[in-house]
């Protein structure tokens, strides 16, 4: 493979923007951590992320030769009914804009792909752009793909095809081997964090 990858599929909107379904009462669930502690805190309470999962992918070629990102695929795996979980939102202020190329996934959709998105760079528009992109040791790409769902509980990964001279590929983008997993929160009690309380308490 003439490129490395790397993911994280915790990417909170703004850095504090994010809803998990947690099968627990508000009593039993931790204070909401930083963003950077999200994976850990969400596998200690067994969180699925709810209506959304930003997936940051950050892809770096392996030498000076140039290596074409092609096109990226959406493939649904599983789908069913979301689960009747309580949905504890992560709302403890926000960082800065998003900067990598962003793309959005409708996960309703029977057959979701992903669109490129606009995005902004401390005020500044980024337009989207569209694949192919290219990538090597001294100039590495960064993707965000959000994908989103209201009435499913999905599981769902990437495909990322791939060329670099005569050869080329497709690579499959998941979670450590395991799809990643977004489920809808429609009509589920959300709870919001009361830093003075210390407590959750059901949104307003």
């Amino acid at each position: 493979m003439p490129f490395t990858w790397s993911t994280n599929d915790h990417i909170w909107q703004n850095g504090c923007g994010h809803t998990y379904l947690v099968n627990r009462g508000p009593a039993h669930v931790p204070p909401p951590p930083a963003e950077a502690d999200a994976e850990p805190w969400a596998r200690s309470v067994g969180a699925v992320h709810g209506a959304d999962t930003g997936v940051r992918i950050t892809v770096q070629g392996k030498s000076d030769k140039a290596v074409v990102l092609e096109a990226m695929h959406v493939r649904v795996t599983a789908r069913r009914a979301p689960p009747k979980h309580n949905a504890f939102r992560m709302n403890l202020g926000c960082g800065g804009a998003l900067t990598p190329r962003l793309f959005d996934v409708d996960l309703d959709k029977p057959r979701p792909i992903a669109r490129s998105m606009a995005g902004n760079d401390a005020g500044e528009p980024i337009p989207a752009v569209s694949f192919p992109y290219k990538v090597s040791a001294t100039d590495p790409e960064t993707l965000l793909v959000t994908g989103r769902t209201v009435g499913c509980d999905c599981d769902w990964y990437l495909e990322l095809e791939w060329s670099s001279g005569d050869r080329s590929g497709t690579v499959r983008i998941d979670d450590s081997g395991q799809p990643f997993r977004t489920s809808g929160i429609q009509d589920r009690p959300v709870f919001d964090y009361g830093t003075g309380s210390g407590r959750w308490n059901p949104a307003a």
